[in-house]
């Protein structure tokens, strides 16, 4: 299991990325991984995978656990929409209607687990 991100690191390494027009890209991995960090703590299980390329995946959800292949409930996105849409800047239906977030799957919502407000 990889070492967790503290609140100290994690909350500074997003408020640069908000802060910033270009943020380090240093910044931009922790801050992703922070916050599925924070998702899988607030939604444990093995149900749904939810991809942030490059930097992170998490296995989130309690339900059925899947354990081979591609998972059959995925949602993946880019980091910019990951924290858009963790911090509560941007609402999970404007986000798929956008096109911003790619959800497959019966259990591929995360309208109830967003936004996470660290």
């Amino acid at each position: 299991m990889p070492r967790a991100i503290t609140t100290e690191a994690g909350r500074a390494a997003l408020a640069a990325v908000r802060d910033a027009e270009e943020p380090a890209r240093t910044d931009l991995a922790t801050a992703v991984r922070y916050l599925l960090q924070l998702l899988s703590e607030r939604a444990p299980g093995n149900t749904v995978e939810v991809r942030v390329p490059p930097f992170g995946a998490v296995q989130v959800v309690q339900g059925p656990r899947h354990t081979r292949g591609t998972p059959p409930n995925v949602v993946e996105m880019d980091a910019a929409c990951w924290i858009a849409l963790a911090c509560g800047d941007e609402s999970w239906s404007a986000a798929v209607a956008g096109g911003r977030v790619h959800a497959s799957g019966s259990r591929a919502d995360l309208t109830e687990l967003l936004p996470l407000r660290p």
